[in-house]
């Protein structure tokens, strides 16, 4: 808890009643590698606060998975469209590393937001932040070459080859694992990866 903690006081100060009620509205869970923290046709009903792990999100087009996005360690997992509707989802969240978490309910969620209004601050500035990169890698798909959107992914996720599958990370990029598979050969391989 104590991540969550200081992660959410980097954005507001937070007084001892809104980290007492964190604490009472939060529940740890540490889960396995490959488990669905949501399928299509469920309600998004928490988010996710990670400490370990990896997680994307990603949904299936004519058979095929597509990742939308990869969060790790010090990031949020939210389903925004479910979870905001509260209406079922059209994606799956599935855990790619074990994964040791905090969550919180849409319930608590909101009663944190009506009883400390500096948490209201605090969901302000998170929303920003993962608006901000929706829209970058939206923006990434329109109006960026193949390579560029391979070399931007690398500044912003160095690591990505040693803990996510070619398959994975291709299909986010929207091409073909050879094409891929070109490019690096062009910039060469990180070393390890996963296959």
């Amino acid at each position: 808890m104590t991540d969550l903690v200081a992660f959410l006081a980097t954005l507001h100060p937070l007084s001892q009643g809104l980290t007492a009620a964190l604490l009472e509205n939060t529940v740890q869970e540490a889960l396995p590698a490959r488990h669905l923290l949501l399928r299509p046709g469920q309600v998004a009903r928490r988010v996710y606060f990670l400490e370990t792990g990896l997680v994307r999100g990603y949904t299936l087009l004519h058979g095929r998975e597509v990742s939308s996005w990869f969060m790790q360690a010090g990031d949020f997992v939210i389903s925004i469209v479910s979870f905001f509707t509260q209406q079922p989802s059209e994606e799956y969240l599935e855990l790619l590393e074990p994964a040791h978490m905090h969550s919180i309910s849409s319930e608590g969620l909101q009663r944190l937001y009506n009883e400390f209004p500096e948490f209201n601050y605090i969901g302000r500035r998170l929303m920003e932040k993962y608006y901000v990169l929706s829209e970058q890698r939206a923006q990434r798909l329109r109006s960026h070459t193949a390579a560029e959107r391979y070399e931007l992914l690398l500044r912003d996720f160095p690591t990505i080859f040693q803990r996510v599958s070619v398959q994975h990370i291709a299909s986010h990029l929207g091409l073909a694992p050879e094409t891929l598979s070109r490019l690096r050969g062009r910039s060469g391989p990180p070393r390890a990866e996963r296959k």
